[in-house]
Order: C-alpha cells, then structure tokens, then sequence
C-alpha cells in the first residue's frame, strides 16, 4: 500500500476554522486526521504541504518511522504549526491502518479499558454575559444530563485582574454554582492569562465553589512559573493543552507542574503520543484529561484514546456547535447520564464528506479572549448537538 495524495479541508465553523485532512492510498483506502489551529490555519496548511512531500509513494502503515523521521527532518522541531500539522496527518494513518485491519484503531494500543468515557462540556455559556445569564444556561445544560462544565469567567484580563473583575467572575461561578447543586463538576478555565501572585489569588479565591480544578492560570512557556501557582493552590490545577509532544511534557513532568493533564490530540504528536503521554502520567498517579475543543474528527481520534487508557479521567468536548456540524462527517455521539459511548467501527469510526467540506470555505477569525467577547463562539439559537 502507498500514499497517493494528501488534501486538506478548512472548514469555517463561526470561532474559528476546522481543518482536516485526508490521506489517500492506491488501494482505495483513506484515513482522516485534523490539526484545527486556531487563527494560525493558512501555516498549519503550508506545514501539512511539506509532509505531504514526504509522504506521499511511502507505506502509510510505517507510522512509528514515518512520525520519527518527519519530526527529525523538520530540524525546526516542535511548536503549534508543526505539530499540529504531523498530529493530524499522524491520526490519519492509524485510521487508514485500523480499517485495513478491520478494526478500531484503540484495539491496536492495547484494546479497550473502558466502554465509554465521561465528558466535560465547553460553549454552554456561549452569548452570556451576566452572572444571571450563565446560571441560566447552565441549569439548561444540566437539564440534558451534562454533569461537568467548563468556562472561563475572567472577562478580557491579562496578567492581573482588578478586585472589582475578580468579585464579577466569583460571582459568575457562585451563579453556575447554585443553579447547578453541588452533584455538577466545574471546572475553571483561565486560558493562561494571569502571573503568578495572580494566579495564587485567584485559586484561593475559587476554592469556596469546589472546582474539580483550575485551567491554565499562568502562560504555558514557563513551567516552573505553574508551579509556583500549584504551590500555593488549594485546588487542583490542570495544564497541558498548548505543550508538544513528550519532549516538552518531560519537564512537566519532572517538575510535577500540575494536578491533571491536558494534552491536545490535534497539537501534541496525534494518537500515539497522547498514548505515551498518558503512560508516563500513568506512572505519575497523574490524571488524564484531554483538551478537546475541536471539531468531529478529533473528537473521534480522542476517543479511541480514552477507550485504551487506564489512567484516563475526563474528556473535554463542545455543547454545541454549528448547525452544518452534523453534515461535515458521519458523527454519531451517543451520550448519556454525562458520558460517551466508545464505538467499534475501523479506524477512527468517522468519514469526511468532502463535498459540504466545500460548501464552507475558510473566514477569517481573531483571538476573543482580551476583547471582551469570549463567549460569542455560536450562531444565535444553536442547540445541543449531540
């Protein structure tokens, strides 16, 4: 079997831009991956160009060399946009290998440690603005069974947050609190945004509501700086999702930086970096958490993880999305009581529909998170998609 062809859809979904790719072989099998890079999508294609120069008339079932020595060659190793770009042509290859074989690609880590998976929900809170507003829609989001939820309620800070900000995120959390009961995890985004005595104060501050832990308090290119805030934390802290591959995460590791890890499939190495990934956190007693805030075919690469992972705690994924979302692939999420049924179909269990791939081209997007309009990520009126 060879590689023929590599192509690469950049679908709009109103935040921002998926992107997916598609592996093509000579014996009419294909496997789909996806590097979603938010604000960053024209480089991440320019990067998947490169490895398609690599790959193509190769083997596409060599993925141990083939990762190696694309992540070798590159010389600039690392960083979002490369990574991002061997993540997703990566996943791509353990689909092509999976339906090859006629099975599911977590059967060929090892099979499967759990049936399904719980979930924590991100975009609940999309268009609130008011402390009331959020408790609202997250007695709406209980409503349909979810039992965690994430947010960030810090408004557009940077660095520092002034205590007048601080009571209106703390009463925001006390809102969501109340309207969900003490049975619902929260969980605590703050994007990396804060330094450190901030940090510090900020987890003092959210301990009185519970969280199940803290995201992200400081930047991510400062290891030591994380520390310093799970130091001084009265809750869990969680970090990961902007950290590449095992080379990176060794130093988070050595440090014991964070409480839950974050790894994210489409940005950290693909399935079987996540895979060694959540074998070192194994050794660690370390919590695995993915970060999922992508599109379908991550979700599905994520899922084959979650099913042949020990240690695997939690999986983030979206409440809702865009309406054209249920046309993009052949996603079929079955959920219930706050979990993810774990399918069995081959590869990855996911198709791409190339043809409404199409019929929404890539917009233009900006970062939201210092501009006040963090929660505007959905068309007006969307629903629970799943």
């Amino acid at each position: 079997m060879k590689v023929t062809d590599i192509k690469t859809f950049v679908v709009d979904c109103f935040r921002t831009n998926w992107v997916f790719v598609k592996v093509y072989t000579d014996e009419g099998i294909t496997g789909v991956g996806e590097g979603t890079l938010e604000y960053k999508e024209k480089a991440l294609c320019g990067a998947i160009e490169h490895i398609k120069s690599y790959l193509v008339g190769k083997d596409p079932r060599q993925i141990e060399k083939h990762y190696h020595d694309i992540y070798r060659d590159a010389y600039w190793r690392g960083g979002a946009v490369l990574m991002s770009a061997l993540s997703a042509v990566e996943m791509a290859l353990w689909d092509i290998l999976g339906k090859s074989l006629n099975v599911p690609v977590y059967q060929l880590l090892g099979g499967k440690v759990n049936d399904d998976c719980r979930i924590y929900i991100n975009g609940w809170f999309a268009g609130a603005k008011t402390p009331e507003e959020f408790g609202a829609k997250a007695k709406e989001a209980v409503k349909k069974g979810v039992t965690a939820m994430k947010w960030d309620p810090f408004g557009k800070n940077y660095l520092q947050i002034s205590n007048k900000d601080l009571d209106t995120a703390l009463k925001c959390i006390q809102a969501v609190r109340e309207a969900v009961g003490n049975e619902v995890d929260l969980l605590i985004e703050a994007h990396g945004r804060f330094d450190v005595p901030t940090g510090i104060k900020i987890a003092q501050e959210v301990a009185q509501f519970k969280p199940m832990f803290l995201e992200e308090p400081v930047p991510p290119n400062n290891l030591e700086a994380l520390k310093a805030v799970r130091d001084k934390s009265p809750v869990a802290i969680s970090a990961g999702e902007r950290l590449y591959t095992r080379f990176d995460y060794n130093e988070l590791f050595r440090l014991r930086a964070c409480d839950y890890i974050q790894p994210d499939i489409s940005h950290a190495g693909g399935i079987m970096e996540l895979k060694k990934l959540a074998a070192i956190a194994e050794a660690n007693y370390i919590p695995f958490a993915p970060h999922n805030p992508s599109g379908p075919i991550a979700n599905a690469a994520t899922l084959q993880i979650a099913a042949c992972c020990p240690n695997f705690c939690i999986l983030e994924i979206m409440y809702s999305d865009v309406e054209y979302r249920k046309y993009i692939t052949n996603e079929n999420l079955k959920y219930e009581d706050g979990r993810i049924k774990i399918g069995d179909k081959p590869g990855l269990g996911i198709e791409l529909n190339e043809e409404e791939c199409l019929k929404h081209p890539y917009v233009e997007h900006n970062l939201r998170h210092y501009t006040g309009a963090l929660t505007d990520i959905r068309p007006p009126k969307t629903e629970f998609y799943f």
